[in-house]
């Protein structure tokens, strides 16, 4: 794997409109890449109220055990069915020190951290929450699909100082075959026994996003930002 601690990610960056001063980076699912959520920028009514940056960033190619090793983009190694245990804990750091610069970039860019949204879907969503609640300067918010928390047992230990800040939208599929539902929710109380602000949702689908996800979404990242 290359050392994307030590560049920048490629992305596909998107802002509606000039000057924006809020911006959302958004982390792919294994297999899919930085354009995969694209698509979702015009069905959040948040982005055509102020201009805001989305940023999409593209993982690296690498081996994945859990398919064969077929090369495809992602986060870390998934190295079993049971991908809470047994992690790739390399792989989680890079791609969280990989993430923390990109969101530097945009903090050097002007954007201020409590305009700045982390958010991310399966794989991406576990990296968005393992990367944006261990900084110090707490970000506007921290959202993750169809997730789970990575490194809950050391939870305590890579908290940032100021993490309990920060606001989190965790939503889930209840027929979700690939992250199962209970795993998701496990992580969302989790994350509120330690003292979070966290909004939990489920909808009737699988591993996937639908309509009335997205408009949740919208509605929190309205009220976040507002």
């Amino acid at each position: 794997m290359n050392d994307i601690a030590a560049e920048q990610l490629e992305c596909v960056v998107r802002d509606t409109g000039p000057d924006p001063k809020h911006a959302v980076i958004w982390l792919h699912g294994l297999g899919a890449d930085g354009h995969d959520f694209e698509p979702i920028v015009p069905h959040l009514s948040v982005a055509s109220s102020r201009p805001v940056r989305f940023v999409f960033p593209h993982a690296p190619v690498m081996p994945v055990t859990i398919n064969g090793g077929m090369a495809m983009r992602a986060w870390y190694d998934i190295l079993g069915v049971d991908i809470d245990r047994n992690q790739d804990g390399d792989g989680i750091l890079r791609s969280v020190a990989a993430t923390n610069r990109l969101i530097d970039s945009q903090l050097q860019a002007g954007i201020s951290p409590e305009r700045l949204i982390l958010a991310g879907f399966s794989q991406g969503g576990a990296i968005a929450l393992r990367c944006g609640l261990a900084r110090t300067e707490p970000l506007g918010g921290v959202i993750g699909l169809s997730t789970y928390l990575l490194g809950e047992d050391s939870l305590d230990e890579w908290l940032g100082e100021a993490a309990r800040q920060v606001p989190v939208f965790m939503g889930h599929g209840t027929q979700d075959p690939i992250v199962p539902v209970a795993l998701g929710q496990s992580s969302a109380e989790r994350l509120k026994s330690a003292g979070f602000d966290v909004t939990w949702q489920t909808w009737p689908m699988q591993h996937a996003v639908c309509q009335e996800e997205i408009a949740a979404i919208d509605h929190w990242l309205t009220s976040t930002w507002n």
